[in-house]
């Protein structure tokens, strides 16, 4: 019986340093406790991922795999002139607070300026994209609930990892998974 109870024992603590190891290997110091509890990220800390599209930084700071069942929160790089292509979120309300650059966002056909320093909302369901044709865009996205940081995680590579090779079709069932569609 107390072999069995050792077992078990080691069993669970090595669980337990695979997750830790997971979020160090993903540059994340965990606060105290479990993620329910909360924790504090610097500013380069995070999920840190390279865009398949645009080869822009993606900084996942929140989301299912670090203990959000509600929501998803991150940055990222849009470089100059690649935009974000029309597409949708069938179930997830999406939020941006545009923290450098300016350009077009379109939601549902209507073209909106957006400057630095500007929000935006899209309600679940509205077709919306980004032109950015002269400016770099840096962007913090919020997800409610989540699904982007998983759509992410799929499609982009971590840093000095060859990007995926995926055809639109491939990018498009992934999307589908996590509940948006392109255009």
């Amino acid at each position: 019986m107390i072999g069995l109870e050792q077992n078990r024992r080691s069993f669970l603590l090595g669980l337990g340093s695979m997750g830790i190891s997971q979020l160090l290997a993903r540059g994340m110091t965990p606060a105290r406790g479990a993620a329910p509890e909360g924790y504090v990220l610097a500013a380069t800390e995070g999920e840190q991922l390279i865009h398949f599209r645009d080869h822009g930084k993606i900084f996942i700071k929140v989301g299912s795999a670090t203990g959000s069942g509600n929501l998803a929160l991150g940055t990222q790089q849009v470089t100059a002139g690649a935009g974000i292509p029309i597409h949708r979120h069938l179930q997830m309300d999406e939020a941006f607070y545009v923290l450098e650059g300016s350009g077009i966002f379109i939601l549902n056909d209507v073209r909106h300026p957006f400057e630095k320093g500007g929000t935006i909302f899209i309600p679940k369901n509205s077709w919306h994209g980004f032109a950015n044709p002269d400016h770099e865009l840096l962007l913090l996205w919020i997800m409610s609930p989540p699904g982007l940081d998983g759509f992410f995680r799929e499609t982009c590579n971590p840093p000095g990892v060859p990007p995926k090779q995926l055809t639109r079709e491939q990018i498009n069932e992934i999307a589908r998974k996590y509940g948006t569609e392109f255009r």
